[in-house]
């Protein structure tokens, strides 16, 4: 429901800021030079920027987005809703690692690690502050694509990640007590994980623990995982351990945004891929929607694999690059595909297809404009956006959004 009590789906683009993507290495804003050449002011970019969405059937500022869009009135007091990334597992590592990108590295928080509680509620206060009165807040996510397991940044499971931390850290004090509860002996883990440890001293002194069994992952992007035939029992410690994990991270984070901002939305931290069962769980019984981040060309698969825990859902991003942009797209996620008029069909499969899951309430468009040609913080210089750097849009991409966007409605309450 928004503000004024009309059933809605969230409709959104993710990004929209005047600044745009700082070119890697540089303080130079490539999309912020060409759009104060062309509108003179970066106030003139905003109202320009927020009714160019409305007239494109959009309806939200997705994440990372700027706030201050939501307040410009679009007429007969409309205005676009806002949906803010609040990272507070990401400080938190930031904070006891010094590494303001340990997360991107696969860096889990310790969220077994008493200041964990007290600091990401003082986290959630500071940064939802006075937004907490403010009606045009769609919800909050609580992170960005955390690594719950096997991925793109590194393979070994959580259990074993935390295992491998330093001696004496509160996430190795808990994989430590939960393995030793779970087995009788060190003869019963060997047996288990495949490992020669002598003893349980041999365990909590050893260093970089290796495990060979994995849950090896299937082709495609953001890829979901499949169990290697055997090592059952050890999968079991690890999903134990996931079930510990997800619902220390999930109960904190929900709280400290219940307690800053108790009338608003909670929807989680953007899953990259279907993570094991126990996180979704765990997530479920916290949320009001669970968020997720879906490349496929056909998102209902993974819809559906979230659906089974009964909750409502939102994608917060998915994308096509198209190969005509005159952009590398030679590092970062997402289907590549050959024109522009590509992206306009896949952007209407997909939205067809998340739109006839009952449980469906969003999507939200990755993302406003396209990563500089030269490359973005992370090396990142894809065709995602609805608009070139030059802030001009891609004309059949942009009109198909606006046709889909408009009977989005229709579309969601014909399905059943």
């Amino acid at each position: 429901m928004d503000p004024s009590g009309t059933k809605t789906l969230s409709i959104g683009v993710t990004g929209v800021r005047f600044h745009g993507d700082k070119v890697r290495g540089t303080n130079r804003e490539p999309y912020m030079e060409a759009c104060l050449a062309k509108y003179g002011s970066e106030q003139a970019w905003d109202d320009a920027a927020v009714h160019r969405l409305d007239r494109w059937g959009f309806n939200t500022l997705g994440a990372w987005s700027e706030p201050k869009l939501a307040a410009l009135d679009l007429g007969a007091g409309r205005h676009l809703a806002y949906a803010p990334t609040l990272d507070l597992g990401a400080h938190f590592v930031s904070h006891k690692a010094g590494d303001r990108n340990a997360w991107l590295h696969g860096v889990f928080p310790d969220v077994f690690d008493p200041e964990f509680d007290s600091f990401v509620a003082a986290d959630a206060r500071r940064q939802i502050g006075d937004h907490a009165q403010d009606s045009q807040v769609l919800g909050w996510f609580t992170d960005n694509e955390l690594r719950w397991g096997p991925d793109w940044r590194a393979k070994d499971e959580m259990l074993v990640a935390f295992l491998n931390l330093p001696a004496g850290t509160p996430g190795r004090d808990a994989a430590m007590a939960l393995i030793r509860a779970r087995h009788r002996d060190i003869a019963s883990l060997n047996a288990a994980w495949g490992t020669r440890f002598a003893d349980w001293t041999a365990l909590e002194r050893a260093e970089g623990t290796k495990v060979a069994l994995s849950r090896r992952p299937v082709a495609g992007q953001n890829q979901e995982t499949a169990r290697a035939a055997g090592g059952e029992a050890f999968f079991a410690d690890c999903d134990a351990f996931l079930a510990q994990l997800a619902e220390r991270y999930f109960h904190s984070t929900d709280a400290a945004i219940r307690a800053a901002a108790p009338s608003q939305l909670r929807f989680g931290c953007r899953f990259a891929y279907p993570p094991g069962a126990p996180v979704v769980a765990a997530a479920a019984k916290y949320l009001d929607a669970i968020s997720f981040n879906c490349y496929n060309i056909d998102p209902l698969p993974t819809i559906q694999r979230y659906a089974v825990f009964g909750k409502p859902m939102i994608i917060g991003e998915f994308s096509f690059r198209g190969l005509d942009s005159g952009l590398g797209n030679s590092k970062g996620g997402g289907p590549k595909v050959p024109t522009q008029a590509d992206r306009a069909n896949d952007f209407e499969y997909y939205v067809q297809r998340a739109l006839s899951h009952p449980l469906f309430i969003g999507y939200h468009w990755f993302e406003h404009v396209d990563e500089p040609v030269e490359g973005r913080f992370d090396g990142e210089d894809c065709n995602y956006g609805v608009l070139n750097i030059r802030d001009e849009p891609y004309a059949v991409l942009a009109e198909t959004m606006r046709r889909v966007n408009a009977e989005a409605m229709a579309l969601h309450a014909a399905a059943h």
